[in-house]
């Protein structure tokens, strides 16, 4: 009689694991890991993920030139001596090396250093708690979690069906922030934050950049002063920007790209850029395996577990709750605490702003577009406070009233907006935009999240002489109104 042996290869057993090692599944691996719970983590790509090799890391690496020769040149003393152009090659080198070269050591020794293991490949879903790997050899690996699978998988730019994009071959986010040369021109289609982080930068490295922007306006997710001010600096600085105009095809011959907009105007260009949105990267991890669907946004509670499945988490941009890394971060804190909480058999805090509930998402989200000058929100602008039933008061401020303004730049231009809830006298949301705003949002944020009242708001003093003390005149706004 002859034995039968399987086929299958034999399972190795995780208490948790974690597809996806971006920030996301690094921070949920480890915070699972300094519970006590063995990891695995599974990765197709690099380790660390979109944010260090295409997104926040080489666009901040090329905006932060652009940013401080704009800043030395509204400086007294300085601006004589950066009148010239960027030294582009040093702009992408440096570029270059915060995107690590596109090389994920360090990340995979920090990742080791966590207890966790790495498992290279694609992994999906092959059942309940259960994950197949197939690595790039083809071996296969199966993995069973006793407590939780963590989605971590992120999102991809989403490109809109048009006649001849494919073919064109368009930029995304990856290339505009990993390209090796400027090109003489650039279309960018979109008016959201990576259209108008990356118009800023390829214009100040040398490119004519032509903006196609379907709706009214830029950023139009902000306070509508934001996208207006930096739609009016990019224009100065010589970009065009086309609002209510929509991209009906694409062309490229002879290394030259055509884009028709739907008002029957040719745009050319030696690269377009979209910019228009974002997909999750959960078409192919087998969610159909547990009767979900395949390329869907996972819809999570606020301990970021998926609707349905008590074992399934769903952190980051796959729950599409905030596409933003540090909130991701933020969720994988909190997802790992629940996983620990949940595993050891205790009850989860799941209540507003406890310990398992990333009640940040909802109230409290902060953002800051890198562009000049910079805009800095938190929490809801007006409009979403009014459309989300709060009885709500704007106070808005010239921030050019502030001697820090003054002092940081001469001709200062900038605004901030204050959203106050008149029944509980807390901050709803906060807006600034000018130079160097982005690092004075934080102030908001703990404001926001700590719902401190306005009236315990007037003993948090200001230094003098910073941008911070816009905190004051808004105040004193309020006060006066």
């Amino acid at each position: 009689m002859t034995e039968t042996r399987s086929t299958q290869p034999e399972a190795t057993a995780y208490d948790v694991v974690v597809l996806g090692a971006g920030p996301v599944g690094e921070n949920v691996a480890d915070r699972t890991r300094a519970a006590g719970l063995s990891t695995a983590v599974v990765e197709s790509e690099l380790v660390g993920g979109e944010c260090t090799y295409w997104a926040c890391s080489p666009s901040k690496a090329l905006l932060r030139p652009v940013i401080t020769r704009a800043d030395a040149r509204r400086t007294p003393g300085l601006k004589q001596a950066v009148q010239g152009p960027l030294d582009t090659a040093a702009v992408l080198a440096h570029r270059d090396e915060y995107a690590s070269h596109w090389k994920d050591d360090g990340q995979v020794q920090w990742l080791a250093g966590t207890g966790a293991d790495l498992y290279r490949g694609h992994g999906r879903l092959s059942g309940p708690r259960s994950v197949t790997v197939t690595g790039s050899d083809g071996q296969e690996h199966v993995l069973t979690a006793r407590h939780a699978v963590a989605v971590c998988t992120g999102s991809r730019a989403r490109l809109p069906e048009l006649p001849g994009l494919a073919e064109a071959g368009p930029w995304t986010s990856r290339e505009a922030t990993s390209a090796q040369s400027v090109p003489g021109r650039l279309i960018v289609v979109g008016g959201g934050v990576v259209a108008t982080e990356m118009a800023c930068a390829w214009q100040a490295l040398g490119s004519r950049v032509t903006v196609l922007v379907r709706g009214g306006g830029l950023l139009d997710r902000m306070e509508p002063f934001a996208g207006e001010m930096v739609a009016e600096a990019l224009t100065e600085a010589g970009a065009q920007i086309r609002t209510g105009t929509s991209v009906a095809s694409v062309s490229r011959e002879n290394g030259t790209v055509r884009v028709v907009t739907e008002g029957g105007d040719t745009i050319e260009a030696d690269e377009v850029l979209f910019a228009t949105g974002r997909t999750p990267r959960t078409d192919d991890i087998g969610l159909e395996t547990i009767g979900l669907e395949p390329g869907s946004w996972l819809t999570v509670d606020d301990s970021l577990r998926v609707t349905g499945h008590d074992w399934l988490y769903a952190v980051g941009d796959a729950n599409h709750r905030a596409l933003l890394t540090h909130q991701g971060k933020y969720q994988a804190r909190i997802a790992g605490a629940a996983i620990a909480t949940r595993a050891a058999g205790e009850p989860v805090r799941a209540e507003d702003w406890g310990a398992h509930a990333a009640t940040a998402d909802h109230a409290a989200v902060p953002q800051v577009v890198f562009a000049d000058p910079e805009a800095a929100a938190v929490g809801l602008s007006l409009a979403e406070a009014e459309q989300a039933g709060h009885r709500v008061r704007a106070v808005d401020v010239d921030l050019s009233s502030v001697a820090g303004a003054g002092l940081y730049a001469d001709g200062y231009r900038g605004r901030a907006r204050m959203v106050v809830d008149l029944e509980d006298e807390i901050l709803r949301g906060l807006t600034l935009v000018g130079p160097g705003v982005g690092e004075v949002i934080h102030s908001a944020t703990v404001a926001v999240a700590a719902q401190v009242p306005i009236s315990r708001l007037w003993h948090a003093v200001p230094s003098y002489p910073t941008i911070s003390e816009v905190w004051l005149r808004l105040l004193e706004a309020y006060r006066d109104a």
